[in-house]
């Protein structure tokens, strides 16, 4: 026993085993302690990310309430800015309307010095643009157009448009159609086919013609724009059509600046009075080529009757140049041939003139001067003036 106690391996094991003792309860202390910590942290986990799923649902809540907050100031600002352009535009509308009637007295008064007629009918020219482009805008910002009680032919309503653009020389009309739009459809299709004649004019080159060709097709009649500018790209092709064909009221801080109303305005008219107007085509002139169908319910087999107390239309070469106004202008065959009368009196007549297929040479340039352009309008105060007879109606009328 003694022998035993004092063997030195003995110790040795007792020490080591000892040791292993210490250390085993060493290691338990310390995974029981780093168990409590895991918990503890796993517990701050399930914590922190409750927490955060919780800001995050307030997070998507604010934003949401936020997005609709803005909606909604966006929407009560773009109406209360639609509600001041719509009042200034009605009021500009009525000075215009007001010029107009001045600078028709005074062609009345001075029509027979041809240097005085032809400087009023400059500023007529330049009254109808301005006319439209707050008709324009007054359309985009909800208000109606003026409410026409008589009836057009398809021919008028192209020369009527091609008056209140400025390069109004550079259209050419081509028809062999002989057809009549109802009363509520003439002063749209004349303002979206002007929005669309000012545009083929503006983006081509100056001195190139821009065709408008009227073409009956299986469900209506086709106005057809040809223009030789420099077309559109398939993204202004994209844009264009959401303006002409609208799902929702057109946002007219959208629009640019200075904003492009054309398509815009095209757009609205075409679907509050159901036509179609697109421009995804190209032209003969390699340019744009817009296209307004009319379809049969906007045309009528009723003859427009003459203004009561104006005298009937004669055939001559000037070009139109005042707003609303429908006075006959020549064919680009040259002028009509009278072929009989209608009903009301006026005289039917054969136009020469039919769609053009190849690209024409430049035309000659045109001397802009009061003199020719008195020539060419001094049987001016003899024309009818058709689509006067207008009346401006707010709100959703049958027009």
């Amino acid at each position: 026993m003694t022998s035993l106690i004092q063997d030195p391996l003995l110790w040795i094991l007792l020490v080591v085993l000892v040791a292993a003792l210490v250390a085993v309860m060493r290691a338990r202390r310390t995974n029981m302690a780093l168990r409590r910590k895991n918990n503890d942290l796993q517990n701050a986990r399930e914590s922190v990310q409750s927490d955060r799923d919780r800001l995050y649902a307030e997070y998507g809540q604010l934003n949401a309430q936020h997005a609709g907050d803005l909606a909604a100031v966006r929407k009560d600002a773009e109406e209360d800015t639609k509600a001041v352009l719509k009042s200034a535009m009605r009021t500009l509308q009525v000075l215009a309307d007001e010029q107009q009637l001045i600078i028709e007295k005074s062609q009345r008064r001075y029509g027979d010095d041809e240097q005085i007629l032809a400087d009023l009918m400059m500023i007529d020219h330049t009254n109808s643009q301005f006319g439209r482009r707050a008709q324009g805008i007054a359309v985009l910002c909800g208000g109606w157009l003026g409410r026409r009680e008589s009836t057009a032919s398809v021919f008028d309503v192209a020369r009527s448009a091609q008056g209140r653009i400025k390069h109004f020389d550079r259209v050419t009309i081509n028809t062999q159609v002989n057809v009549t739009v109802a009363s509520r459809a003439v002063e749209p299709i004349a303002v979206v086919l002007a929005e669309l004649l000012a545009n083929a004019t503006n983006y081509s080159a100056p001195g190139t013609r821009v065709d408008i060709n009227i073409q009956a097709v299986p469900t209506g009649v086709c106005l057809i724009v040809d223009d030789a500018g420099l077309g559109m790209n398939t993204e202004e092709k994209a844009r264009a059509s959401v303006l002409l064909s609208p799902q929702a009221p057109i946002d007219i801080t959208s629009l640019g600046d200075p904003p492009k109303f054309g398509f815009a305005v095209a757009g609205m008219l075409a679907t509050r009075y159901g036509f179609k107007v697109s421009v995804d085509s190209v032209s003969p002139y390699g340019g744009v080529r817009a296209v307004i169908l009319l379809p049969e319910n906007l045309l009528t087999t009723d003859v427009p009757e003459p203004e009561g107390g104006a005298a009937k239309p004669e055939p001559r070469t000037e070009v139109p140049v005042a707003p609303q106004r429908l006075t006959p202008v020549a064919s680009p065959g040259g002028p009509a041939r009278p072929i009989g009368t209608t009903a009301g009196g006026l005289p039917k007549r054969r136009r020469r003139g039919s769609p053009v297929a190849v690209v024409p040479p430049p035309p000659e340039p045109v001397e802009h001067n009061n003199e020719v352009t008195a020539s060419r309008i001094g049987a001016f105060q003899r024309g009818t003036l058709l689509g006067r007879d207008t009346t401006t109606m707010e709100g959703p009328q049958d027009q």
